[in-house]
């Protein structure tokens, strides 16, 4: 309904350079002088430079001064004001669309120039974020990343997937802060993941790796913020052939347990955790939590962005009761059904980038 209506406004916005000329031409016909249609005329080429490419622009120009040519020499039946009121107002249009066609260039270089930057930006996110593969050992995998900004390709919150000797092993999390500082830190944590996981036992010593990878990235770089970085992050091992799932969580939103019969579990932690790089904050060392991973259940975890998403009354979403008694049969599916539901809880109007990954097991597992 939203993309709809912009799409309505965006033709109408299209169309008002030819409605002012068309209106302008109805204005000299109708009154005793064309003075009052000039306006109109030099307001066309103004409203097209921004809206439309520069062919229409200067097409748009050429018949705005098409127009006071018709209604000053009596085109059609048009009456005419004499030669002079003729020239002054050909020359005011022609005034007005030189800069319109000025203008128009400056805008579309500027598009260039943005276009470009949201390419690089993309690029960067494929590097930092590559899509994991859609089966990594049996199991389907979905990933997907949701900027709050139509220009934002890539902020702080971040996956990683990985087969290893041990199981799939996978992490989601969320960087403290914005701008190119989150998404150094976001990269540190995804490379030192993707080595940690083939390389480490267990999946406590996974997120230690991480904990000193964060505290070499804080002393290596310099600000007032450096030493106070943070990252909310859970980790998952799904052994082969086991039917469980292991999770460390540090400081994440608790991932969801969705099972073939529409059941919604929340995988709360037991023992609460401090974030990576807070972990002198911790009051026990990292414990891997067991839970079932039946056939045909997928796992969905997300950033705070799903869970902290509020409407217009300030109520936040609530992913377990949005996904309850839902069954969708596929990880892409599952993501598909969050971001809708946070749209339309957010009216399209959402202030956090989100991060989603879903892993299902087959049902002949």
């Amino acid at each position: 309904m939203e993309s709809r209506r912009s799409s309505h406004v965006r033709a109408l916005l299209r169309a008002l350079p030819a409605l002012l000329i068309v209106l302008g031409v109805c204005c000299g016909r109708l009154t005793p002088s064309a003075f009052p249609a000039v306006a109109l005329f030099t307001a066309a080429p103004l409203v097209a430079a921004p809206l439309h490419s520069l062919r229409g622009t200067v097409v748009t120009g050429a018949a705005a001064l098409a127009a006071v040519l018709a209604v000053h020499l009596g085109l059609a039946g048009l009456g005419a004001s004499g030669p002079s009121g003729a020239l002054t107002e050909a020359l005011t249009t022609i005034a007005a669309a030189v800069p319109a066609v000025l203008i128009n260039m400056l805008v579309r270089r500027n598009d260039a120039r943005l276009a470009s930057a949201r390419r690089i930006a993309e690029a960067a996110q494929r590097a930092v974020l590559p899509e994991p593969a859609a089966r990594i050992a049996g199991l389907r995998i979905a990933a997907r990343y949701e900027a709050a900004q139509a220009d934002a390709s890539i902020g702080g919150d971040l996956y990683a997937v990985q087969g290893s000797p041990h199981g799939v092993r996978l992490v989601v999390g969320d960087v403290r802060g914005k701008g190119t500082g989150a998404v150094a830190a976001v990269a540190v944590v995804t490379g030192a993941f993707r080595e940690a996981a083939e390389q480490e036992a267990t999946l406590e010593a996974v997120a230690q790796r991480l904990e000193r990878a964060l505290s070499r990235e804080g002393l290596r770089r310099d600000g007032p913020d450096a030493h106070e970085e943070f990252t909310t992050a859970v980790l998952a091992e799904i052994p082969h052939e086991e039917g469980l799932v292991r999770i460390v969580n540090r400081g994440h939103p608790a991932p969801l347990l969705l099972l073939p019969d529409g059941t919604v579990r929340e995988l709360e932690a037991h023992e609460p955790a401090p974030p990576l790089g807070m972990s002198d904050l911790a009051t026990s060392p990292d414990r891997a939590e067991e839970w079932d991973f039946p056939p045909g259940s997928t796992l969905l975890f997300y950033t705070d962005g799903v869970s902290e998403a509020r409407d217009a009354r300030g109520e936040f979403y609530d992913p377990a009761e949005g996904l309850a008694g839902r069954v969708l049969t596929t990880p892409g599916a599952v993501l598909a059904a969050v971001t809708e539901d946070v749209a339309r809880h957010t009216g399209g109007q959402a202030t956090d980038d989100m991060a989603l990954l879903a892993v299902r097991r087959s049902e002949r597992s």
